[in-house]
C-alpha cells in the first residue's frame, strides 16, 4: 500500500513586520492594546506594490525544496491554495511551476477554499499520491491579502497579512498522513467574503473583505472542534496522543476556545498569529514551518492541522511527521 509523508516544509513572508502601532500611525483608529487583547495579533507582513502571490509562493516552495534536498524536477504535482491569485488565469500554480523551472507535463492547479485552502490542497495531494499516480507533491498556501483590505474598515484591515507556506509530500511505505476530513456549508456563504468580480472590463461589487465577526467565531469554534475529533477518530488517536495542534491562525480567542474544548493544553498548540496575522491559506503551513524549523516538531510526532474559512469551509489533516 502507498502512503504519503511530509519530507520538507518552507515559508516566506515579505518585507519588514508591521506592528499594531505602525497601523495606528497610518491613521487607523485602533490601539495595540485593543488589537493584541482581542485578536492576539501584534505584527503582520505586507507585500510591496507589484509583488504577487506567485512570487511569495515560489519563495516558500524553494525553501521547502532546499529543506527536502530536492529539485523542482523531482516534483510531479503542484497544488496552490490561494484566494488572491495573480490573475484570473492562468492559475497561480502554473506561474509558480514556471518560476521554479518545473519540467512540462506535471499537473499544476489552484484550490480556492479561502482559509481552509491549504488543508483542502493537502488532502487532494494525499489522494493523488495514495492512488499511485504521483510520487512527490508540492502543496503551497499563499496570499497577498493586502490587495483586498479596506483600510477604512478597522474590523478587518488589522487582522490580515501576506505570506506563503509550503509542504512537500512524498510516497512512502509507512503512513505520514493518517487522516483527512474536509467539509463545507454554503448556507453560511454570506458571513465572510469578497463580493466582487470582473465584468466587461470593470470590477463589479466591493473588492474588499467583509466579515460578520461574531458569526465567524461561533461557526469556527464549533466546526474546528468537530472536525478535529473526526480526524482523530479516523486514525484511532486520542487528543492525549496528539503532540502538536496547528489550527488556522486567525484569532487567538478562536485558537484558545478550540484547544480548551479539545482538552489540548496551549503548550501543545503552535501559535504564530501574533507575528503573521491571518494569512488565510498560508497560515497553517507557515505555522508548521516555524515549529519544524525551531525544533518543536520532531520525527514521529502526531500533528493535527486545521483550517476554517469563507464558504463556509473547514477541515483537518492528521500527520505523523
Amino acid at each position: 500500500m502507498i502512503f504519503s509523508k511530509v519530507v520538507g516544509t518552507g515559508g516566506y513572508v515579505p518585507g519588514k513586520p508591521v506592528s499594531n502601532d505602525d497601523l495606528v500611525a497610518r491613521g487607523i483608529e485602533t490601539s495595540d492594546e485593543w488589537m493584541a487583547g482581542r485578536t492576539g495579533i501584534r505584527f503582520r507582513h505586507f507585500a510591496d506594490a507589484g509583488v504577487t502571490t506567485s512570487q511569495l509562493a515560489t519563495r516558500a516552495a524553494q525553501d521547502a525544496l532546499q529543506a527536502a534536498g530536492l529539485q523542482a524536477a523531482d516534483i510531479d504535482l503542484l497544488v496552490v491554495a490561494t484566494t488572491t491569485p495573480d490573475m484570473v488565469f492562468p492559475s497561480t500554480a502554473c506561474l509558480v511551476a514556471r518560476a521554479l523551472g518545473m519540467p512540462a507535463g506535471a499537473p499544476a492547479f489552484d484550490v480556492q477554499a479561502v482559509c481552509s485552502g491549504f488543508v483542502y490542497a493537502l488532502t487532494i495531494a494525499d489522494k493523488f499520491i495514495r492512488s499511485g499516480s504521483h510520487r512527490r507533491a508540492m502543496v503551497i498556501g499563499a496570499e497577498t491579502l493586502s490587495n483586498i483590505l479596506n483600510w477604512e474598515d478597522r474590523g478587518t484591515c488589522v487582522l490580515f497579512g501576506d505570506g506563503a507556506g509550503a509542504m512537500i509530500l512524498a510516497a512512502a511505505e509507512q503512513p505520514g498522513v493518517l487522516a483527512t476530513a474536509i467539509h463545507a456549508d454554503s448556507t453560511h456563504a454570506g458571513v465572510l467574503g469578497v463580493d466582487a468580480r470582473p465584468s466587461g472590463g470593470k470590477m463589479l461589487g466591493v473588492p474588499f473583505i467583509t466579515m460578520d465577526g461574531q458569526a465567524v467565531f461561533k461557526l469556527a469554534v464549533r466546526a474546528l472542534e468537530e472536525v478535529a475529533l473526526e480526524a482523530l477518530s479516523m486514525a484511532s488517536i486520542s487528543t492525549a496522543d496528539l503532540d502538536w495542534f496547528i489550527p488556522h491562525q486567525a484569532n487567538s480567542r478562536i485558537i484558545q476556545a478550540v484547544a480548551k474544548r479539545l482538552g489540548v493544553e496551549m503548550e501543545r498548540v503552535v501559535v504564530t498569529v501574533d507575528r503573521h496575522g491571518n494569512t488565510s491559506a498560508a497560515s497553517v503551513p507557515l505555522a508548521m514551518n516555524v515549529a519544524v524549523r525551531d525544533g518543536r516538531i520532531q520525527p514521529g510526532q502526531h500533528v493535527l492541522l486545521q483550517g476554517v474559512g469563507g464558504g463556509f469551509t473547514w477541515g483537518s489533516v492528521l500527520l505523523r511527521y
